[in-house]
Order: structure tokens, then C-alpha cells, then sequence
């Protein structure tokens, strides 16, 4: 290190030690391992545990009330789409909770990986029809609704999380050595 210390270097908001720079290079950092020590990652996380909690507590409480007032069929529709509502909040529980012990040291990226492949995220289709669909109680329906939402933005990242790092970038042109070479064509630099 320039400032004669020894130890990991600050680089943005978490240490890098000399060989993680060496590893990285001059290149872009891998956006997984950037990610997952942000505020947005926090903040996901935050978002995504909190469904878990409120889920869980709609279903084991007024949920049990809602699905009783059902028809038949609605019955059927709610038991179904619950369910897959819970597959839904392990699996995005689960990715959180991995990148989280990525982010504090506890597992490796790679291992990480392995984990995610045995707990797969997957696009869920519905079978339930539109009509059923519409009769379920309002809370079940918007709790389906946010885990979508947080279920999409985790198969976006993991998408992003899992491109190879290897692609270089293009490099950009620096203005300002642009501009040296105009001064210099135009004034005959030495």
C-alpha cells in the first residue's frame, strides 16, 4: 500500500486485501461482489424478509379467517395460490439469505452459487383461473403481487450476478488526451 500499512485496503464501502486487487486488475469489479455490499442490496434484503414475516403472519392469522369464507373453489384457488406463495418467499428468502453470507465473509461466491443451484429460482405459472383468481381475499392477492415483484428483481440480478466477469469492457476514449493531440497537431508539440 502507498501509505506504508499493511492489511486490506478500503475500496467504496468494503476491505479488498492486495490479492483481490491483483485478482481484479485494473478491469470492473464483478457486479455480484459489488452488489451484494450495497445499500441496495440492503435494502433488499430488508424488503424482501419483511414479505416473509407479513406473509407468514396473514397466513397464520386473518388468512385462515379469509379462506373459511371462500366457496368450494375458492377454496382450492386459495390453498393453491398460498402455496405457491410460500415456494416463492423460501426461494427468495433463501437467495437473500446467501448473498447476505456472501456480503459478511461467511461463504465464498462460488459456494454461494452451489447453494443457488440446488434451490433453483423459478418462473412459477399459475393454473388458477382468472375468476378464481379474482375471488381471493385482497391481502393474499397483493402479498402474491409484492413477492412477484421481489421474486422478478432477484431472477434480474441473479441473471446479472451470474454473466461471466471475464467480458472486457470497451475502453473509453479520454477526452483529455484527445485534446493534448489537437493542441499538439495544431501547435507542433515536441
Amino acid at each position: 500500500r502507498a501509505d506504508g500499512r499493511s492489511g486490506p485496503v478500503a475500496f467504496g464501502r468494503w476491505p479488498v486485501s492486495e490479492p483481490d486487487v491483483i485478482k481484479l486488475g485494473a478491469g470492473t469489479v464483478p457486479f455480484g461482489h459489488s452488489f451484494v455490499h450495497s445499500e441496495a442490496f440492503r435494502a433488499l434484503f430488508h424488503e424482501g424478509m419483511e414479505l416473509v414475516e407479513d406473509t407468514a403472519a396473514y397466513l397464520d392469522g386473518e388468512g385462515r379467517f379469509d379462506s373459511k369464507r371462500l366457496p368450494r373453489e375458492g377454496v382450492i384457488a386459495y390453498a393453491t395460490e398460498s402455496m405457491r406463495l410460500t415456494t416463492r418467499l423460501m426461494q427468495i428468502a433463501s437467495w437473500l439469505l446467501l448473498q447476505r453470507a456472501v456480503a459478511e465473509g461467511e461463504i465464498t461466491p462460488d459456494q454461494a452459487q452451489l447453494e443457488n443451484n440446488r434451490v433453483h429460482l423459478t418462473q412459477q405459472d399459475t393454473i388458477t383461473t382468472v375468476e378464481d383468481y379474482e375471488a381471493l381475499p385482497a391481502r393474499l392477492k397483493e402479498l402474491i403481487g409484492l413477492a412477484t415483484r421481489v421474486h422478478a428483481r432477484i431472477l434480474h440480478l441473479e441473471r446479472l450476478m451470474s454473466e461471466p466477469d471475464s467480458v472486457p469492457a470497451s475502453p473509453r476514449p479520454n477526452p483529455v488526451a484527445a485534446q493534448q493531440r489537437l493542441l499538439e497537431q495544431v501547435f507542433g508539440g515536441n
